[in-house]
């Protein structure tokens, strides 16, 4: 699989991420060790997971599969920290928080440090800079190499890119910043992507497939054992079931068939090759479901398809938005 640079930085991942969003609830360990190994054997570095996935369960599984399975080295980890289980605050950015949620990570994976660390989101109720110390610190200790922000909106990526900036050598540069992003979801083209390309922010698009909609499985209805029927993820997949996405779905799906290839490689090669993009994270319920995501490597999508996607997907852009002086 094709490695990429991590934004402006050293760091290199392949081209499509492992997402852990259901291990250790609705992925069992026999079937996370099979998307592990199916993942790396296709030339997979990047597993990107989070502290409150599962309650921890997800950091835990992945922490039992890390040495036994795949060789540690070969693989870039990312967590992240900042989301907390509480009703009245949704977000803790305080730098207490965050380094003893990283050290709680550590433990869990069983490793002595990540790859990649990223703040889950921002916190409007802790100074932005106290919330940046945190990742300074982590890798100044040695428990992060690489750090980024996640669900963060345009203004506040620019403003925490420009401050970690503004002391070269004793701040931290951003790496990343992880955004959902897909033909159902293009809202991060209007500031987030622009900014993100300004400041040598690589961006990791979360959900690349519309939450499961573009592999078209929901065309027809809802299957069983899909997210969509899922009590706990099926209002994630509900906003993207309307007629707007019902539109997109059908030009993907006709795409594909012009292609001789499946939705779900369309729709993760639309939005692998965006200029900015490092690498879509895609979550899978099993390895062969995995397999057929990752076989998208062989395709690149011809130009008048990807014009034609972007024209039935294209997001209304309004002033002050990007660019909105054309308009």
């Amino acid at each position: 699989m094709e490695q990429r640079h991590l934004g402006r930085t050293g760091l290199r991942v392949s081209r499509i991420g492992l997402g852990t969003l259901t291990w250790g609830r609705d992925t069992d360990e026999h079937d996370a060790a099979d998307q592990l190994k199916a993942f790396w054997d296709m030339g997979g570095t990047l597993v990107d997971t989070a502290d409150v996935y599962a309650g921890g369960e997800a950091e835990r599984l992945l922490g039992r599969l890390l040495g036994n399975l795949v060789p540690r080295q070969d693989l870039v980890i990312s967590t992240k920290a900042g989301s907390v289980p509480d009703p009245y605050r949704r977000f803790d950015g305080s730098r207490g928080h965050l380094l003893a949620a990283l050290d709680a990570s550590l433990r869990r994976l069983g490793t002595d440090y990540v790859d990649l660390w990223q703040i889950h989101a921002f916190d409007p109720g802790t100074p932005l800079d106290e919330t940046l110390q945190a990742l300074d610190l982590a890798v100044s200790s040695g428990r992060v190499r690489y750090a980024g922000v996640s669900n963060f909106s345009g203004w506040q990526l620019a403003k925490a890119a420009t401050w970690q900036l503004a002391a070269p050598g004793t701040r931290t540069r951003l790496a990343c910043t992880q955004m959902e992003y897909s033909l159902l979801q293009r809202g991060v083209e209007r500031e987030v992507l622009p900014a993100a390309l300004d400041l040598g922010v690589g961006l990791l698009p979360s959900s690349p497939l519309g939450r499961g909609v573009l592999t078209g499985k929901y065309r027809t209805g809802t299957p069983s054992g899909s997210r969509g029927a899922s009590e706990q993820l099926a209002p994630f997949v509900e906003p993207y079931l309307d007629d707007a996405a019902s539109s997109i779905v059908d030009a993907v799906a006709t795409a594909a068939d012009g292609l001789a290839t499946t939705p779900l490689q369309v729709a993760l090669a639309w939005v692998r090759d965006r200029p900015g993009v490092v690498a879509p994270v895609v979550g899978a319920r099993s390895a062969q479901q995995l397999t057929e995501a990752l076989s998208v490597e062989a395709l690149s999508l011809p130009d008048e398809i990807c014009q034609a996607l972007d024209d039935v997907s294209a997001p209304v852009h309004r002033y002050p938005d990007q660019d909105w002086s054309t308009l």
